[in-house]
């Protein structure tokens, strides 16, 4: 699945339960317009079905990821374990030109490893700290993990700040 990063965290975002046009917006922080058109591309895919059902208040719409869908996001998922183990295992051997152009040319993956769950932040940050870069220098700041709060994570250096409660 060669879709950009949207398209695979639409589509499990579908996956996990979210069946509303307006849930999925939220969840995957996707403006309707572009959300629409991924619906419409992953319809026509047949990894989702869309379903008009009656209820109390009227007609309503409900997304669902089909089988192909489920085995698709799966085969994506395993994709993204295998990058993020290939980077593990180039920040253990502390072979910084490697990672670094590993890091460069799966840029657009690190999105959905976040989504996903697929990548452990701290290890994550500890690479650019080994390269001496910030994540901004490689994930924009609309990408970033958020907190509770909202902020971002990792502040303007890129790092974290970690409250354990003294």
């Amino acid at each position: 699945m060669d879709e950009e990063p949207k398209d695979v965290i639409v589509l499990g975002t579908i996956k996990s339960g979210v069946k509303s046009f307006n849930k999925i917006c939220q969840v995957a922080k996707i403006e309707p317009s572009k959300l629409n058109s991924i619906l419409e591309k992953l319809e026509s895919r047949g990894l989702i079905d869309v379903k008009e059902k009656s209820g109390l208040f009227g007609k309503k719409v409900e997304i669902h990821a089909t089988e192909k869908g489920g085995k698709e996001l799966e085969s994506r998922i395993h994709e993204l374990e295998g990058k993020w183990n290939q980077m593990a295992q180039l920040y253990k051997a502390g072979d910084k030109q490697k990672l670094q152009k590993y890091m460069d040319e799966n840029k657009i993956s690190f999105k959905e490893m976040m989504f996903f769950g697929v990548l452990d932040m701290v290890m994550f940050s500890m690479m650019f700290s080994m390269l001496g870069m910030t994540m901004a220098s490689i994930i924009p700041p609309q990408d970033m993990p958020q907190d509770a709060d909202g902020g971002d994570m990792g502040g303007d250096e890129g790092g974290f700040d970690f409250d354990i409660g003294f």
